[in-house]
């Protein structure tokens, strides 16, 4: 595998590829993306000690970078920001009292930074065929988890105080299911690529 050279993502597979009907899906690919964050990120498991929850936000947000490609994957998740940033209750902890910029100056506020950029960096790995082998699309997930993982870190040191157990809070709880997200993006892109050749042959 050239991981140099410039690949298609998945999002590119299918439908049309150039003018106005290539716009359209690209909108609808957003919308169903952002969709799909909102679900995800509700979808939460609470983690005794620690002031974050554990959900399945973090998987979405690497699989659309991966499948989307760097700039419709930033579109995308800034898209969400925004949505998020107006007062609508689409993060994982936000409620009706706590929402919008608030919500975002919280907790978790270092690892939404952390979802931008690691959005970007697994589109653009996946632009260069990492998604398409599962060794190097678990080596890209796992970049997209220290992406996520050091601004969250330093967001809540700064936020509470380097003197509270911060990889506690934010980090040692949350490895093992990382680790089983992490395995199972590995395999269903690589999967799916694979399915994508068996229908084009």
């Amino acid at each position: 595998m050239q991981l140099s050279a410039s690949h298609s993502v998945l999002a590119e597979t299918f439908g049309p590829t150039t003018g106005t009907a290539r716009r359209i899906k690209q909108a609808v690919l957003v919308v169903l993306g952002i969709t799909l964050l909102a679900v995800a990120a509700n979808i939460k498991v609470p983690v005794p000690g620690s002031p974050v929850l554990m959900n399945m936000g973090t998987f979405a947000v690497l699989t659309i970078g991966a499948a989307y490609g760097a700039r419709l994957g930033l579109t995308t998740i800034l898209g969400y920001m925004i949505i998020g940033a107006l007062g609508f209750d689409i993060f994982q902890s936000s409620t009706a009292d706590l929402n919008g910029i608030e919500y975002m100056m919280g907790g978790t506020g270092g690892y939404l930074v952390g979802y931008v950029m690691a959005t970007v960096v697994l589109g653009a790995l996946a632009q260069r065929g990492w998604d398409r082998s599962m060794v190097w699309m678990a080596l890209a997930m796992l970049i997209g988890n220290v992406l996520l993982y050091v601004p969250g870190l330093l967001w809540l040191g700064q936020l509470y105080g380097w003197d509270k157990p911060i990889l506690a809070w934010g980090l040692t709880p949350f490895l093992l299911g990382d680790a089983l997200k992490l395995a199972l993006a590995a395999v269903l892109l690589p999967l799916v690529w694979k399915l994508v050749g068996d229908a084009r042959s």
